[in-house]
């Protein structure tokens, strides 16, 4: 049996962090110092603190009067009737703005060409106008009736009472989002890919199961960051329903401030009221993009919920391995 040499005496005396470059300490990464980020950080919290010290000290907001007004009941049957609103206008516009849409799709030029001449007309007319227009139908016709065309009329009536404001107001936003509706689902409809509608129309699918089976979930991935910028873009612009005397938010705050003369705190009424709202529906948005992200290639973003968990998971991890300064060197 044969024994291992022994080490050689140079061998031995080497020290032990010299033994190789592959046991050599790791260089420490230093990470890069953005001056120029923290200066505009400083400056954003010192602007953000003069505000916040302004809306407190400054007695011109008159906060007393703001909490007064912020839940009154008269306030409260506006944001309803703002609410409706934009319901009764997002779901009528978005429901014609998808026939618009498929007809600006179709084969037919006449079809096509009907339905271009529809978004060119209402995206160019101002909504206030067209709101106006609808309010006013009884002094464009006195009378509507159903018959034969260019022949006789078999049953007509008055238009007098026929549209009021709430009506008209609902008419004139679900036509004019309908406009816009109907280019955003087109642009939707043109992101999917077009091999998978073959593909359909190979295995015999019919038309109406590829749209809903496999056009519409596709494209509502693309569609719904800009339909939600329309539904809160009406939401805010029934404000202008205001010009026809229907109690909606901003016009009941109008007539609130007419009486006692305090503009500033009703304003801000009314400020709070569309923030908290537009708020709302920005969740309702962040939701409904998680539920048709489900199966892309992305994965789907984690809620706030989902956040603060792991915020305090990584904190709770990190408390354990945390050093007291006495013990460091």
């Amino acid at each position: 049996m044969t024994s291992a040499a022994p080490p050689s005496p140079q061998a031995a005396a080497l020290p032990a962090d010299a033994a190789g470059p592959q046991d050599a300490a790791e260089p420490k990464v230093v990470p890069a110092r953005h001056y120029w980020r923290w200066a505009a950080g400083a400056a954003v919290l010192v602007l953000a603190a003069q505000f916040a010290h302004g809306l407190v000290t400054n007695p011109a907001w008159e906060w007393e009067v703001f909490f007064r007004y912020l839940t009154a009941d008269s306030v409260l049957r506006a944001v309803w009737v703002t609410l409706q609103l934009t319901v009764y206008g997002t779901a009528l516009g978005f429901a014609l703005g998808l026939v618009v849409a498929l007809m600006r799709l179709s084969r037919s030029p006449l079809l096509s060409g009907a339905a271009w001449l529809y978004v060119w007309a209402f995206r160019s007319i101002p909504l206030i106008v067209q709101l106006l227009f609808w309010f006013n139908l009884a002094y464009l016709y006195e009378e509507l009736g159903i018959g034969i065309p260019f022949g006789p009329v078999v049953w007509s009536f008055g238009t007098m009472h026929l549209v009021g404001a709430m009506s008209a107001a609902v008419i004139g936003l679900a036509l004019h989002q309908a406009a816009y509706a109907a280019e955003i689902l087109r642009g939707g409809f043109l992101a999917v890919e077009p091999g998978q509608l073959e593909a359909a129309a190979a295995l015999g699918i019919p038309r109406h199961r590829q749209l809903r089976r496999i056009v519409l979930p596709q494209a509502m991935r693309s569609v719904l960051p800009n339909a939600a910028n329309e539904i809160v873009s009406l939401f805010k612009g029934t404000s202008i329903v205001s010009v026809m005397a229907i109690g909606e938010l901003f016009y009941q705050v109008q007539v609130i401030y007419g009486r006692n003369g305090r503009v500033v705190p009703l304003l801000m009424v009314a400020t709070v009221w569309y923030i908290v709202l537009t708020t709302l529906l920005s969740v309702v948005q962040y939701y409904v993009e998680r539920h048709f992200a489900r199966g892309a290639d992305r994965t789907p973003p984690p809620t706030p919920l989902q956040r603060a968990r792991a915020f305090a998971r990584a904190l709770k991890s990190s408390s354990g391995h945390l050093t007291p300064l006495w013990e460091k060197r």
